[in-house]
């Protein structure tokens, strides 16, 4: 059953972003997948909130663990199908207020093909 797959994907993603794997975290995602989210929106307007391919993603993670060396994220629930996974977390920066995020995970052959943030 391809929903425990996807869980374990998320899983790994996670790890792999709280330790600022940027290869681990890659490694999860199709060559072309696109990835939207409200904080690219504010910081780089042009996008529109959306970012496409591996070579956007890694320039825009590398960005986000220097500029927050203490950026985590602490899963609250995992939520798996067998065409993606709903990741709730509490986004943790210090000197920040906590933010409550959910984030889509679209998996396809077990890559990550495309994700979208939302915060709330």
């Amino acid at each position: 059953m391809n929903s425990h797959k996807n869980k374990v994907i998320a899983q790994q993603w996670l790890n792999a972003f709280n330790i600022k794997d940027i290869e681990a975290l890659l490694s999860l995602y199709n060559n072309n997948a696109n990835h939207y989210s409200p904080k690219l929106k504010q910081r780089i307007p042009e996008t529109k909130g959306l970012i496409k391919g591996k070579d956007a993603l890694r320039e825009w993670w590398l960005d986000a663990f220097e500029r927050l060396p203490s950026l985590n994220y602490e899963p609250v629930k995992l939520t798996a199908d067998d065409e993606q996974v709903f990741i709730e977390y509490i986004r943790h920066v210090n000197g920040e207020e906590d933010l409550r995020v959910g984030e889509v995970l679209q998996i396809e052959n077990q890559l990550i093909v495309f994700s979208r943030v939302y915060h709330g």
